[in-house]
């Protein structure tokens, strides 16, 4: 497979916000095949990893099945486009289990091919049967996985500065904003296949631009003065768009390694727009930059001993990263070791790191409505930490559903048990509840205090807003379509109520496609909520737009440059941490 292959494969191959396939979906596995794993949990599976194979170092084992070398490297090329994601580029283990060669030489070639055609019902996708693998591809990766794992080269100081470019320097840049945008409520519109954003006003519903970035952009983060947007895709492309220009646009861009998830800035007082950090996936590292222009100034490797069993992790990638309103930190979510890492940017020369043992696996969440406590998923612990940001502190490990993915979660009042934060799971249709006022509610602190039930598993994002009485879930990797392509709503002023379902695909009156509706996002008065409705590169996207009062459709935005919509920021809500 040669590079134009590689990326064209990468681009059919579409995963909601987080990781799923759209152009090569999963086929629904029989019950008896994955008895204990949910279909929601299948379809998170497989991600591919945008790192180039023909860059990993092949090392052959003597005492493994013989390759050729076109073998080798079709089965490069599969491993990271399917399986690197669960299993580590590096094959020693996350979400999937180690397939190093002290484990697969010992199950030799007949059990590894029954086991990649029918998959397992721990997880591991049915690779064969649902007919993304032939029989030749599970021979090929059967004898591959016995060999030690190609590795993709490291991505230092060197490279990260080759990467770099300042586009419009600072002194040339308006010192005002120069178009008449409500930049407030602005959205930044991720383009997932495309490798673009979309910047959408939210006042008249129109496509401002379209902005080239990286592949599969991840997440969208401003600066504290809501001047810079800084976007991040999954091959570690970091673009920092200045909206006060008369068309908004790329002002400087860099590369932090060869796959990433997160970007944030400094938000502490003093430090405004000062700094800018990149998570990276590969190599396992995270970069603080200047927030002005990206100049890197500080690499900091996340390899070290896990939690648990405390032994050494070489791959333990980096997940979400928030912006301490406390201290001059950024807050580390390290993925593999289950560590949170607090990075205080005050003096990059001498950096103090604060390290907080979490649970594994560290991925997405958010803030309390406080904004003192950091609540983090820990997705296969099935637990969610609470990181006091204020005394750089683990307060608790709090037990709830089956693979929590809140997004950055949701804040509300519980009538009855005040002030909580609440996640939905991709493993079960449960929404839980955690109560977050430890002085006027401390019996009900950290702890579950309302269970609800939602839709179904295969949840990503849940969403609210201070100035809203509902709660969405979406459920968009759900095998039910009706399920996928809908959004149940709670009413936050009695929660015992039945949710409403709101038929948000059907509303869109698009053609065929998946139309996997995803990710709630409110306008900066809390009036309206936006969804993606997300089909493939070849089928009709759109996004819609639900009056929060009513629930009913407001407008439909459809646009021929609409490809492949997911996550959706708005510049305000960003800013300040609302959801």
């Amino acid at each position: 497979m040669n590079k134009s292959t590689g990326k064209i494969s990468r681009m059919m191959v579409c995963v909601i916000a987080t990781l799923m396939l759209i152009a090569a979906p999963l086929h629904a596995a029989k019950k008896s095949e994955h008895p204990d794993t949910p279909e929601p949990e299948l379809r998170y599976k497989g991600a591919p990893v945008p790192i180039d194979a023909d860059q990993a170092k092949e090392s052959i084992s003597p005492k493994a099945p013989k390759l050729t070398p076109a073998e080798f490297k079709r089965a490069k090329s599969l491993y990271f486009e399917r399986c690197a994601g669960c299993h580590g580029v590096l094959r020693k283990g996350a979400t999937g289990k180690p397939l190093t060669p002290d484990v697969t030489l010992k199950k030799g070639t007949d059990y590894l091919k029954v086991f990649i055609d029918f998959g397992s019902p721990a997880g591991m996708p049915n690779w064969g049967t649902s007919g993304v693998f032939s029989k030749d591809d599970i021979d090929i990766m059967a004898r591959f996985l016995q060999h030690e794992a190609p590795v993709p080269p490291e991505y230092g100081m060197k490279e990260i500065k080759a990467s770099w470019k300042v586009i419009v320097p600072v002194n040339k840049r308006p010192r005002k904003q120069m178009n008449k945008y409500n930049l407030k409520n602005l959205f930044s519109v991720t383009l997932r296949d495309t490798g673009q954003v979309a910047l959408i006003d939210g006042d008249t519903k129109k496509i401002i631009t379209i902005v080239d970035t990286g592949y599969a952009v991840h997440i969208s983060r401003m600066s504290t003065s809501g001047r810079y947007l800084y976007v991040i895709g999954r091959d570690a492309k970091i673009n920092l768009i200045d909206l006060w220009m008369k068309k908004p646009d790329n002002v400087a861009k860099i590369k932090i390694g060869m796959e990433a998830r997160s970007v944030e800035t400094s938000k502490y007082k003093g430090y405004e727009d000062k700094y800018a950090i990149g998570g990276a996936y590969w190599p396992p590292q995270f970069v603080i930059m200047d927030g002005d222009t990206l100049k890197p100034r500080k690499i900091v490797a996340t390899r070290g001993m896990t939690v648990d069993t405390q032994e050494y992790h070489p791959e333990p990638r980096v997940a979400a990263i928030v912006a301490s309103h406390e201290h001059p930190e950024f807050i580390i979510n390290v993925k593999e070791t289950g560590k949170v890492m607090m990075a205080d940017y005050s003096d990059l020369d001498n950096l103090k790191v604060t390290t907080i043992n979490a649970a594994r696996y560290l991925h997405d969440g958010g803030w309390d409505s406080t904004k003192r406590y950091f609540m983090s998923a820990a997705n296969k612990s099935n637990k969610i930490a609470v990181i006091d940001s204020k005394e750089d502190r683990l307060v608790k490990l709090v037990e709830v559903g089956k693979i929590p993915h809140p997004g950055r979660g949701a804040n509300f009042k519980d009538p009855k048990y005040g002030p909580v934060w609440a996640t939905s799971h991709l493993g079960d249709a449960s929404i839980s509840l955690i109560g977050t006022d430890p002085k006027r509610h401390k019996k009900n602190a950290w702890k579950v205090v309302r269970t609800l039930e939602g839709q179904g598993g295969g949840s990503l994002f849940i969403k609210t807003h201070p100035k809203s009485t509902h709660l969405y879930v979406d459920t968009p990797l759900n095998p039910d379509a009706g399920k996928s392509q809908s959004i149940a709503v709670f009413d936050l002023k009695n929660l015992d109520k039945p949710y409403k379902v709101l038929p948000i695909a059907e509303w869109a009156k698009l053609g065929e496609g998946p139309k996997r509706v995803v990710q709630p996002e409110y306008n900066v008065k809390g009036d309206e909520v936006w969804f993606s409705v997300w089909s493939g590169t070849k089928e009709e996207s759109a996004i819609v737009i639900v009056d929060d009062k009513t629930l009913k459709l407001k407008k439909v935005i459809k646009d021929k440059r609409l490809l492949t919509p997911t996550g959706k920021f708005n510049v305000y809500n960003t800013m300040h941490d609302v959801y």
